[in-house]
């Protein structure tokens, strides 16, 4: 009896010497089968690790690569602010409108210094480099609008920011006799985001602000601003109505038009001359048409 079992422990004992191989399927050494097993895992580890270290090596470069953009970038834009001093307006005028087109933040103060040079030409070219930088410039524009000799500049500048900060100043400046004009064109020029301001202005007792709003409507040309226009058809101030028909005009709305016939007998011989002049134009474009 115990013989038989020994022969059996014997027979198991010879088997579990042996393993299936899932790849090969054939029957390996148990030592090598761990071999074999030991040599995939640490291949496998391996990998994983040339991985990670390859991706911390392309972020680092990526790093260190806009590191050097923005070291360039940083730099140039120090080149063209030196070049602002230069005693050359040319020279000043291509590095504003450099510093323009980069559109850094860092540019606007540099830029909004220039509202003030002595060359009309480099100012303009301020003027249109503040703009293509936006509302990161209005906070110094706003401080630079207190200085008379960079003021016209400044306005401007407002003029071509769609931002809602510009809109007090510029309609406070409506009130200045220097600046007005100036001013009336800036909010033209910044549109229909005006609109509504200059209709409120449409409301002031001030017969300047009521002009100069009017102008300003006129060059925008929105259809909301038909109405009380043509309630300045009515006004006792005969400029107020000659220009609220010129702002229709423009406008160029059927309702408009027609209230403007009724001004061929205002009481005023220069308004019924210019309305007069105004209907003979329609008629001329009604034939041509």
């Amino acid at each position: 009896m115990r013989d038989d079992q020994k022969n059996m422990d014997d027979a198991f004992s010879d088997k579990t010497e042996e393993f299936v191989s899932l790849e090969g399927k054939t029957t390996l050494p148990q030592d090598e089968l761990v071999d074999e097993i030991s040599e995939a895992i640490t291949a496998e580890a391996d990998e994983e690790t040339t991985d990670i270290v390859a991706s911390a090596e392309h972020e680092e470069g990526t790093e260190q690569e806009e590191e050097l953009v923005e070291e360039q970038v940083k730099d140039e834009i120090d080149i063209q602010i030196d070049l602002l001093n230069d005693s050359e307006w040319v020279v000043r005028r291509e590095a504003v409108i450099t510093l323009g087109e980069m559109g850094d933040e860092r540019c606007v103060e540099p830029l909004v210094r220039c509202l003030r040079d002595g060359d009309w030409q480099v100012r303009d070219a301020a003027v249109e480099a503040i703009a293509m930088i936006g509302s990161p410039a209005v906070d110094l524009l706003l401080r630079y609008i207190r200085d008379y000799d960079a003021r016209k500049s400044v306005i401007k500048a407002l003029g071509k920011i769609n931002d809602e900060r510009v809109l007090d100043p510029l309609i406070s400046m409506l009130h200045n006799d220097e600046f007005k004009d100036d001013a009336t064109w800036a909010l033209a020029e910044l549109g229909q985001p005006a609109v509504g301001r200059l209709l409120e202005c449409l409301k002031n007792q001030d017969e300047v602000i009521r002009k100069q709003a009017i102008l300003a409507l006129g060059e925008i040309k929105d259809s909301s601003s038909v109405d009380l226009l043509m309630e300045g058809l009515q006004d006792s101030d005969w400029f107020i109505r000659l220009s609220s028909a010129a702002a229709l005009e423009k406008i160029g709305d059927p309702r408009g038009r027609e209230a403007i016939k009724l001004l061929a007998k205002d009481p005023d011989l220069v308004v019924r001359l210019r309305i007069e002049h105004m209907l003979a134009e329609w008629k001329k474009q009604a034939v041509t048409a």
